[in-house]
Protein backbone atom coordinates (compact mmCIF):
# COMPACT_ATOMS: atom_id res chain seq x y z
CA UNK A 1 0.00 0.00 0.00
CA UNK A 2 1.20 3.73 -0.61
CA UNK A 3 0.90 5.63 2.15
CA UNK A 4 -0.53 9.29 2.74
CA UNK A 5 2.55 10.80 2.51
CA UNK A 6 3.23 9.29 -0.60
CA UNK A 7 0.35 9.95 -2.20
CA UNK A 8 0.73 13.52 -1.21
CA UNK A 9 3.94 13.39 -3.16
CA UNK A 10 2.79 11.60 -6.28
CA UNK A 11 -0.51 14.05 -6.42
CA UNK A 12 2.37 17.18 -6.18
CA UNK A 13 4.14 15.55 -9.27
CA UNK A 14 1.39 15.23 -10.99
CA UNK A 15 0.43 18.80 -11.06
CA UNK A 16 3.60 20.00 -12.09
CA UNK A 17 3.38 18.05 -15.07
CA UNK A 18 -0.14 18.78 -16.27
CA UNK A 19 0.90 22.43 -15.76
CA UNK A 20 3.74 22.33 -18.27
CA UNK A 21 1.69 20.01 -20.66
CA UNK A 22 -1.90 21.85 -20.51
CA UNK A 23 -0.94 25.50 -22.02
CA UNK A 24 1.81 24.02 -24.32
CA UNK A 25 -1.00 21.48 -25.91
CA UNK A 26 -3.54 24.69 -26.31
CA UNK A 27 -1.13 26.38 -28.06
CA UNK A 28 0.08 23.89 -30.35
CA UNK A 29 -3.60 23.17 -31.23
CA UNK A 30 -5.52 26.60 -31.26
CA UNK A 31 -2.57 28.71 -33.26
CA UNK A 32 -2.59 26.79 -36.51
CA UNK A 33 -6.45 26.98 -36.50
CA UNK A 34 -5.80 31.20 -35.66
CA UNK A 35 -2.85 31.23 -38.02
CA UNK A 36 -5.81 29.09 -40.99
CA UNK A 37 -8.57 31.41 -40.43
CA UNK A 38 -6.01 34.60 -40.94
CA UNK A 39 -5.05 32.74 -44.20
CA UNK A 40 -1.23 31.74 -43.52
CA UNK A 41 0.32 29.13 -45.75
CA UNK A 42 0.37 25.82 -45.05
CA UNK A 43 4.58 26.17 -45.20
CA UNK A 44 4.63 28.43 -42.57
CA UNK A 45 1.93 26.46 -40.61
CA UNK A 46 4.51 23.56 -40.73
CA UNK A 47 6.65 25.59 -39.45
CA UNK A 48 5.15 26.41 -36.46
CA UNK A 49 6.76 23.08 -35.09
CA UNK A 50 9.38 24.68 -34.41
CA UNK A 51 8.04 26.26 -31.51
CA UNK A 52 8.54 22.93 -29.64
CA UNK A 53 11.99 23.29 -30.20
CA UNK A 54 13.07 24.26 -26.36
CA UNK A 55 11.62 20.67 -25.76
CA UNK A 56 13.84 19.28 -28.22
CA UNK A 57 17.16 21.13 -27.33
CA UNK A 58 17.07 21.21 -23.42
CA UNK A 59 19.45 19.32 -22.94
CA UNK A 60 22.01 22.27 -23.67
CA UNK A 61 21.35 23.92 -20.69
CA UNK A 62 20.08 20.74 -18.44
CA UNK A 63 23.97 21.03 -16.59
CA UNK A 64 22.92 24.16 -15.46
CA UNK A 65 19.99 23.18 -13.51
CA UNK A 66 22.19 20.50 -12.28
CA UNK A 67 24.65 21.84 -11.06
CA UNK A 68 23.00 24.71 -8.92
CA UNK A 69 21.18 22.40 -6.75
CA UNK A 70 21.87 20.78 -4.41
CA UNK A 71 18.79 20.50 -1.91
CA UNK A 72 15.01 20.41 -1.94
CA UNK A 73 14.93 23.70 -1.50
CA UNK A 74 17.27 24.27 -4.36
CA UNK A 75 15.23 22.71 -6.83
CA UNK A 76 11.60 23.74 -5.54
CA UNK A 77 13.31 27.34 -6.30
CA UNK A 78 13.82 26.25 -10.05
CA UNK A 79 10.55 25.23 -10.19
CA UNK A 80 8.67 28.13 -8.46
CA UNK A 81 11.06 30.70 -10.99
CA UNK A 82 10.57 28.77 -13.96
CA UNK A 83 6.80 28.77 -13.49
CA UNK A 84 5.93 32.22 -12.73
CA UNK A 85 7.99 33.18 -15.84
CA UNK A 86 5.97 30.78 -17.72
CA UNK A 87 2.68 32.23 -16.53
CA UNK A 88 3.22 35.92 -16.98
CA UNK A 89 4.53 34.91 -20.62
CA UNK A 90 1.36 33.26 -21.16
CA UNK A 91 -0.46 36.30 -19.55
CA UNK A 92 1.71 38.46 -21.68
CA UNK A 93 0.40 36.98 -24.53
CA UNK A 94 -3.07 37.89 -23.72
CA UNK A 95 -2.69 41.40 -23.79
CA UNK A 96 -1.52 41.10 -27.56
CA UNK A 97 -3.70 41.20 -30.81
CA UNK A 98 -3.01 38.16 -32.87
CA UNK A 99 -2.74 39.36 -36.03
CA UNK A 100 -0.83 42.61 -35.30
CA UNK A 101 1.42 41.30 -32.93
CA UNK A 102 1.68 37.95 -34.23
CA UNK A 103 5.50 37.41 -34.43
CA UNK A 104 5.78 38.92 -31.16
CA UNK A 105 3.61 36.36 -29.43
CA UNK A 106 5.23 33.69 -31.25
CA UNK A 107 9.13 35.23 -29.76
CA UNK A 108 7.08 34.87 -26.11
CA UNK A 109 5.27 31.50 -26.95
CA UNK A 110 8.92 30.29 -27.47
CA UNK A 111 10.25 31.58 -24.59
CA UNK A 112 7.74 30.58 -22.41
CA UNK A 113 8.06 26.96 -23.94
CA UNK A 114 11.85 27.65 -22.42
CA UNK A 115 11.03 28.38 -19.28
CA UNK A 116 8.33 25.26 -19.06
CA UNK A 117 11.33 22.73 -20.37
CA UNK A 118 13.70 23.99 -17.90
CA UNK A 119 10.91 23.63 -15.06
CA UNK A 120 10.82 20.13 -16.59
CA UNK A 121 14.19 18.85 -16.06
CA UNK A 122 14.45 20.08 -12.24
CA UNK A 123 11.16 18.33 -11.73
CA UNK A 124 12.84 15.42 -13.16
CA UNK A 125 15.59 15.55 -11.11
CA UNK A 126 13.61 15.89 -8.17
CA UNK A 127 11.29 13.05 -8.66
CA UNK A 128 14.45 10.82 -9.61
CA UNK A 129 16.42 11.71 -6.27
CA UNK A 130 12.45 11.61 -4.07
CA UNK A 131 11.39 8.21 -5.00
CA UNK A 132 12.83 4.46 -3.86
CA UNK A 133 13.34 2.36 -7.15
CA UNK A 134 10.44 0.51 -6.26
CA UNK A 135 8.25 3.56 -6.19
CA UNK A 136 9.65 5.49 -9.57
CA UNK A 137 7.31 3.75 -11.82
CA UNK A 138 4.48 5.61 -9.86
CA UNK A 139 6.19 8.84 -10.32
CA UNK A 140 6.46 8.18 -14.06
CA UNK A 141 2.75 6.91 -13.99
CA UNK A 142 2.05 11.00 -12.55
CA UNK A 143 4.04 12.35 -15.62
CA UNK A 144 2.67 10.27 -18.38
CA UNK A 145 -0.79 10.92 -16.52
CA UNK A 146 0.07 14.59 -16.61
CA UNK A 147 1.09 14.61 -20.29
CA UNK A 148 -2.16 12.91 -21.69
CA UNK A 149 -4.48 14.49 -18.93
CA UNK A 150 -2.86 18.04 -20.26
CA UNK A 151 -3.20 16.68 -24.18
CA UNK A 152 -6.92 16.01 -23.60
CA UNK A 153 -7.53 19.13 -21.75
CA UNK A 154 -5.44 21.53 -23.63
CA UNK A 155 -6.48 20.20 -27.34
CA UNK A 156 -10.17 19.25 -26.66
CA UNK A 157 -11.85 21.07 -23.68
CA UNK A 158 -9.78 24.27 -24.29
CA UNK A 159 -10.25 24.10 -27.81
CA UNK A 160 -14.02 24.30 -26.87
CA UNK A 161 -13.61 27.29 -24.29
CA UNK A 162 -11.68 29.10 -26.84
CA UNK A 163 -14.59 29.07 -29.02
CA UNK A 164 -16.53 30.11 -26.97
CA UNK A 165 -14.61 33.03 -24.63
CA UNK A 166 -11.91 33.97 -27.19
CA UNK A 167 -8.08 34.44 -26.55
CA UNK A 168 -8.12 37.43 -24.65
CA UNK A 169 -10.61 35.98 -21.76
CA UNK A 170 -8.77 32.08 -21.66
CA UNK A 171 -4.83 32.46 -21.27
CA UNK A 172 -5.17 34.75 -17.90
CA UNK A 173 -7.05 31.57 -16.95
CA UNK A 174 -4.23 29.14 -18.24
CA UNK A 175 -2.00 32.06 -16.15
CA UNK A 176 -3.34 31.58 -13.11
CA UNK A 177 -4.00 27.69 -13.36
CA UNK A 178 -0.22 27.27 -13.80
CA UNK A 179 0.49 28.86 -10.50
CA UNK A 180 -2.28 27.31 -8.64
CA UNK A 181 -0.67 23.81 -9.95
CA UNK A 182 2.49 25.16 -8.12
CA UNK A 183 -0.12 25.27 -4.54
CA UNK A 184 1.02 21.22 -3.74
CA UNK A 185 4.49 22.01 -3.97
CA UNK A 186 4.65 24.87 -2.03
CA UNK A 187 2.38 23.57 0.96
CA UNK A 188 4.20 19.96 0.98
CA UNK A 189 7.03 19.41 3.74
CA UNK A 190 7.64 15.58 2.78
CA UNK A 191 9.47 16.09 -0.25
CA UNK A 192 13.06 15.30 1.08
CA UNK A 193 16.22 14.58 -0.69
CA UNK A 194 19.87 13.82 0.43
CA UNK A 195 22.36 16.83 0.08
CA UNK A 196 24.73 16.66 -3.14
CA UNK A 197 28.00 17.20 -2.09
CA UNK A 198 30.31 19.12 -3.95
CA UNK A 199 32.36 16.91 -6.24
CA UNK A 200 28.81 15.55 -7.92
CA UNK A 201 28.15 19.08 -9.33
CA UNK A 202 27.37 18.40 -13.09
CA UNK A 203 29.68 20.30 -15.72
CA UNK A 204 28.41 21.26 -19.41
CA UNK A 205 30.58 18.28 -20.54
CA UNK A 206 28.52 15.47 -19.07
CA UNK A 207 25.98 16.16 -22.03
CA UNK A 208 29.09 14.16 -23.38
CA UNK A 209 29.92 11.99 -21.28
CA UNK A 210 26.57 10.08 -20.58
CA UNK A 211 27.25 8.61 -23.60
CA UNK A 212 30.67 6.97 -22.74
CA UNK A 213 28.83 5.22 -19.59
CA UNK A 214 29.81 1.66 -20.24
CA UNK A 215 26.58 -0.07 -20.93
CA UNK A 216 24.59 2.95 -22.25
CA UNK A 217 24.45 2.10 -26.00
CA UNK A 218 22.12 -0.65 -25.27
CA UNK A 219 20.15 1.23 -23.04
CA UNK A 220 20.05 4.03 -26.04
CA UNK A 221 19.09 1.37 -28.42
CA UNK A 222 15.75 0.38 -26.09
CA UNK A 223 14.56 4.02 -26.18
CA UNK A 224 15.50 4.23 -29.93
CA UNK A 225 13.19 0.94 -30.39
CA UNK A 226 10.64 0.22 -27.50
CA UNK A 227 7.52 2.36 -28.84
CA UNK A 228 9.05 3.17 -32.40
CA UNK A 229 6.38 0.84 -33.84
CA UNK A 230 3.51 2.38 -31.79
CA UNK A 231 4.42 5.84 -33.04
CA UNK A 232 4.17 5.44 -36.82
CA UNK A 233 0.85 3.70 -35.81
CA UNK A 234 -0.25 6.70 -33.88
CA UNK A 235 1.16 9.20 -36.38
CA UNK A 236 -1.02 7.84 -39.46
CA UNK A 237 -4.51 6.49 -37.56
CA UNK A 238 -5.99 10.21 -38.38
CA UNK A 239 -5.77 10.32 -42.14
CA UNK A 240 -6.56 6.68 -42.22
CA UNK A 241 -9.44 7.28 -40.65
CA UNK A 242 -10.22 10.60 -42.93
CA UNK A 243 -9.22 8.20 -45.95
CA UNK A 244 -12.44 5.71 -44.56
CA UNK A 245 -14.72 8.57 -44.16
CA UNK A 246 -14.72 9.56 -40.57
CA UNK A 247 -15.21 13.87 -39.91
CA UNK A 248 -12.79 15.44 -38.26
CA UNK A 249 -15.55 15.93 -35.34
CA UNK A 250 -15.65 11.62 -35.39
CA UNK A 251 -11.85 11.26 -35.26
CA UNK A 252 -11.34 14.29 -32.47
CA UNK A 253 -13.69 11.77 -30.04
CA UNK A 254 -12.40 8.86 -31.00
CA UNK A 255 -8.34 9.33 -31.41
CA UNK A 256 -8.75 12.41 -29.14
CA UNK A 257 -10.43 12.21 -26.58
CA UNK A 258 -11.26 8.00 -26.17
CA UNK A 259 -7.43 7.57 -27.07
CA UNK A 260 -6.02 9.91 -25.15
CA UNK A 261 -8.53 8.88 -21.99
CA UNK A 262 -7.13 5.03 -22.30
CA UNK A 263 -4.02 6.24 -22.36
CA UNK A 264 -4.31 8.32 -19.53
CA UNK A 265 -5.59 5.20 -17.24
CA UNK A 266 -3.22 2.93 -18.95
CA UNK A 267 -0.48 5.31 -17.47
CA UNK A 268 -1.14 4.67 -13.91
CA UNK A 269 -2.10 0.52 -14.35
CA UNK A 270 1.97 0.62 -15.68
CA UNK A 271 2.87 2.30 -13.03
CA UNK A 272 1.25 -0.53 -10.93
CA UNK A 273 2.19 -3.14 -13.06
CA UNK A 274 5.78 -2.19 -12.56
CA UNK A 275 6.13 -1.95 -8.65
CA UNK A 276 4.26 -5.07 -8.95
CA UNK A 277 6.02 -7.46 -11.22
CA UNK A 278 9.45 -5.64 -11.83
CA UNK A 279 11.40 -3.78 -14.68
CA UNK A 280 12.21 -7.12 -16.57
CA UNK A 281 9.04 -8.79 -16.56
CA UNK A 282 6.98 -5.45 -17.42
CA UNK A 283 9.44 -4.35 -20.05
CA UNK A 284 8.05 -8.01 -21.61
CA UNK A 285 4.67 -7.92 -20.92
CA UNK A 286 4.09 -3.74 -22.37
CA UNK A 287 6.54 -4.86 -25.60
CA UNK A 288 3.98 -7.98 -26.34
CA UNK A 289 1.03 -5.20 -25.79
CA UNK A 290 2.87 -2.88 -28.51
CA UNK A 291 3.06 -6.02 -30.89
CA UNK A 292 -0.62 -6.98 -30.68
CA UNK A 293 -1.65 -3.55 -31.29
CA UNK A 294 0.55 -3.13 -34.58
CA UNK A 295 -0.83 -6.98 -35.99
CA UNK A 296 -4.37 -5.68 -34.81
CA UNK A 297 -3.97 -2.65 -37.29
CA UNK A 298 -2.09 -4.99 -40.18
CA UNK A 299 -5.33 -6.71 -39.98
CA UNK A 300 -7.85 -3.98 -40.10
CA UNK A 301 -6.00 -2.63 -42.85
CA UNK A 302 -7.45 -5.97 -45.14
CA UNK A 303 -10.85 -5.37 -44.05
CA UNK A 304 -13.20 -2.51 -44.44
CA UNK A 305 -13.40 -1.80 -40.32
CA UNK A 306 -16.40 -0.90 -38.72
CA UNK A 307 -16.58 1.77 -35.87
CA UNK A 308 -16.56 -1.08 -32.84
CA UNK A 309 -13.49 -2.45 -34.59
CA UNK A 310 -12.26 0.96 -34.59
CA UNK A 311 -12.42 2.04 -31.16
CA UNK A 312 -11.12 -1.49 -30.26
CA UNK A 313 -7.78 -1.26 -32.07
CA UNK A 314 -7.54 2.40 -30.94
CA UNK A 315 -7.92 1.27 -26.93
CA UNK A 316 -5.07 -1.06 -27.90
CA UNK A 317 -3.17 1.30 -29.54
CA UNK A 318 -3.19 4.41 -26.74
CA UNK A 319 -3.30 1.31 -24.06
CA UNK A 320 -0.49 0.23 -24.96
CA UNK A 321 1.38 3.11 -25.74
CA UNK A 322 0.28 4.75 -22.24
CA UNK A 323 1.95 1.50 -20.42
CA UNK A 324 5.40 1.98 -22.68
CA UNK A 325 5.95 5.19 -21.23
CA UNK A 326 6.08 4.22 -17.86
CA UNK A 327 8.51 1.46 -18.29
CA UNK A 328 10.64 3.66 -20.90
CA UNK A 329 10.70 6.84 -18.03
CA UNK A 330 11.60 4.08 -14.92
CA UNK A 331 14.17 2.58 -16.71
CA UNK A 332 15.62 6.06 -17.55
CA UNK A 333 15.69 7.14 -14.06
CA UNK A 334 17.71 4.07 -13.28
CA UNK A 335 20.68 5.05 -15.69
CA UNK A 336 21.03 8.62 -13.93
CA UNK A 337 24.52 9.25 -12.29
CA UNK A 338 24.80 11.34 -9.25
CA UNK A 339 24.63 15.00 -8.84
CA UNK A 340 23.52 14.56 -12.86
CA UNK A 341 20.06 13.46 -12.30
CA UNK A 342 18.18 16.30 -14.99
CA UNK A 343 21.10 15.92 -17.64
CA UNK A 344 21.49 12.28 -17.30
CA UNK A 345 17.32 12.02 -17.51
CA UNK A 346 16.68 15.01 -20.01
CA UNK A 347 19.06 13.44 -22.35
CA UNK A 348 17.39 9.72 -22.37
CA UNK A 349 13.24 11.74 -23.40
CA UNK A 350 15.58 13.63 -25.87
CA UNK A 351 15.92 10.70 -27.32
CA UNK A 352 12.66 9.23 -27.45
CA UNK A 353 11.35 12.06 -28.93
CA UNK A 354 13.85 12.61 -31.62
CA UNK A 355 13.15 8.86 -32.05
CA UNK A 356 9.26 9.67 -32.48
CA UNK A 357 9.63 12.45 -34.57
CA UNK A 358 11.97 10.62 -37.19
CA UNK A 359 9.18 7.47 -36.91
CA UNK A 360 6.11 9.85 -37.76
CA UNK A 361 8.29 11.48 -40.78
CA UNK A 362 8.89 7.91 -42.15
CA UNK A 363 6.22 6.59 -41.62
CA UNK A 364 4.08 9.32 -44.08
CA UNK A 365 6.91 8.36 -46.70
CA UNK A 366 6.35 4.84 -46.17
CA UNK A 367 2.62 5.09 -46.33
CA UNK A 368 2.75 7.30 -49.78
CA UNK A 369 5.01 4.60 -51.32
CA UNK A 370 3.21 1.28 -50.05
CA UNK A 371 -0.15 2.36 -48.69
CA UNK A 372 -1.77 1.73 -45.08
CA UNK A 373 -0.91 -2.39 -45.54
CA UNK A 374 2.65 -1.35 -46.05
CA UNK A 375 2.99 1.23 -43.20
CA UNK A 376 1.16 -1.49 -40.75
CA UNK A 377 3.55 -4.19 -41.65
CA UNK A 378 6.54 -2.04 -41.56
CA UNK A 379 5.20 -1.15 -37.61
CA UNK A 380 5.17 -4.80 -36.87
CA UNK A 381 8.13 -5.35 -37.55
CA UNK A 382 9.58 -3.17 -35.56
CA UNK A 383 7.37 -3.88 -32.83
CA UNK A 384 8.81 -7.65 -33.33
CA UNK A 385 12.07 -6.40 -33.81
CA UNK A 386 11.98 -4.36 -30.35
CA UNK A 387 10.45 -7.69 -28.54
CA UNK A 388 13.39 -9.39 -29.35
CA UNK A 389 15.89 -6.89 -28.39
CA UNK A 390 14.70 -6.51 -25.09
CA UNK A 391 14.45 -10.39 -24.68
CA UNK A 392 17.97 -10.73 -26.17
CA UNK A 393 20.42 -7.61 -25.41
CA UNK A 394 18.64 -6.27 -22.04
CA UNK A 395 18.18 -9.51 -20.64
CA UNK A 396 21.18 -10.13 -18.63
CA UNK A 397 20.63 -6.24 -16.83
CA UNK A 398 17.01 -6.67 -16.34
CA UNK A 399 17.42 -10.31 -14.67
CA UNK A 400 19.10 -9.21 -11.77
CA UNK A 401 17.63 -5.52 -11.28
CA UNK A 402 13.73 -6.55 -12.08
Amino acid sequence: MINKEKTFNLATFFCLYIAQTIPMSFFSTVIPVMMRQENFTLSAIGLLQLIKLPWIVKFLWSPIVDRHTATTGDYKRWIFSSELIYAILIFSVAMLDFKADFYTILTLIIISFVASATQDIATDALAVLSFSRKDKSMVNSMQSMGSFGGSMVGSGVLLLLFHQIGWNSLLPCLAVFVLVMLLPLFFNKGIQITPKLPQQRAKKADVLYFFTQRGIWKQIGFLFLYYSGLIGTLAMVRPWLVDLGYSVQEIGMMSGVAGTFVGFISAFAGGMIIRKIGRWRARILFAVFVLMATLYFLGLSYTQPTTPLLYGGIFLLWGSYGMATIVVYTTAMDCVRQGREGTDFTIQTVITHLSGMIMAILSGRIADMTGYHGLFFFDTCIAITSLVYSLTVLRKENTHNS
